[in-house]
């Protein structure tokens, strides 16, 4: 089943929980989705109504993700939500 890698930052959503498996999701909607169910919050801080909020990027298998929550999720991928990092030199 797919696991969900939380940043330490979010940790306190998880009840402190890194890595949770979340059974039965083939898309980052669903994943968001039964992680919000176990952990009530989860979706509001990973979410602006309908899409994935611009300070956090969502990686499947290693990639950002482009589809956001349409994003395919096999049975053993790891979705990581990260903090987006922007900026650069000027």
């Amino acid at each position: 089943m797919p696991v969900a890698w939380i940043p330490s930052l979010m940790q306190k959503l998880t009840a402190g929980q890194q890595q949770v498996e979340v059974e039965g999701a083939t898309t980052v909607r669903e994943v968001v989705a039964a992680l919000d169910a176990r952990y009530p919050g989860f979706k509001e801080r990973v979410l602006d109504g309908d899409r994935i909020k611009t300070e956090i990027a969502v990686a499947v298998d290693g990639e950002v993700v482009a589809a956001g929550l349409r994003a395919k999720v096999g049975p053993e991928s790891e979705v990581h939500f990260l903090p987006a990092i922007s900026g650069g030199a000027r």
